[in-house]
């Protein structure tokens, strides 16, 4: 895996937009919907097992958490979306927060979303989808817990999504990914080198 990843640190965490760093350097945010393997994919991601807390809840992560690669790069795990148990009152607000910061942050230059490979495109995550395609920003979703289906429907559903994606989503790409065996890992991590700007050239979609 990339190194760099590993000495990847727990910054800092934000109720509301005003609280987050000064807008500059680069950001990845990770998006999706409670237990849909994004804490567990960030820990994956940096090859550290504790850098984000993995809840069996859905639902805890109710705070915007950055931790930073290194001075200019940071990775920004955004609160899941979509667990009916979270009060009412910190939904709307959630939303209100996660629309102003996809629209408005000029340091973001991509979206890493988490979709549960058996149940893709929920309505939340076509909302994910709509308003980064309106920012006109990068948006790679990570199918986790593929590990959960035999290869051949692994593969029947990556098709399915791409060819989604590409109809309805043009700035959006998919792969395959699994926190438990690490499928997808040098690929997802290709991506995150891509918009950072330490590689080149972006991976093949």
């Amino acid at each position: 895996m990339t190194d760099r990843y590993r000495m990847t640190r727990f910054l800092s965490s934000a109720n509301e937009l005003s609280q987050l760093p000064t807008d500059t350097g680069r950001e990845i945010a990770l998006a999706g919907r409670s237990n849909a393997g994004k804490s567990s994919a960030l820990n994956t991601l940096t090859g550290q097992s504790r850098l984000a807390r993995v809840s069996k809840t859905p639902g805890r992560t109710q705070l915007i958490n950055l931790f930073t690669v290194d001075e200019s790069h940071c990775l920004v795990d955004l609160p899941g979306y979509g667990y009916a148990q979270v009060p009412e009152a910190i939904k709307r607000h959630w939303q209100n927060v996660l629309a102003r910061y996809l629209e408005t942050r000029q340091a973001l230059v991509g979206l890493l979303l988490m979709m549960d490979i058996r149940h893709p495109f929920n309505p939340l995550d076509r909302q994910m989808l709509e308003w980064t395609r309106h920012r006109g920003l990068d948006t790679h979703v990570l199918l986790t817990k593929c590990d959960k289906l035999s290869r051949g429907p692994a593969l029947a559903t990556l098709a399915a999504v791409r060819r989604e994606l590409a109809a309805a989503f043009p700035n959006a790409s998919a792969q395959l990914f699994s926190s438990l065996d690490r499928t997808g890992l040098a690929e997802a991590q290709a991506r995150l080198d891509a918009w950072f700007g330490f590689s080149a050239t972006p991976p093949h979609a």
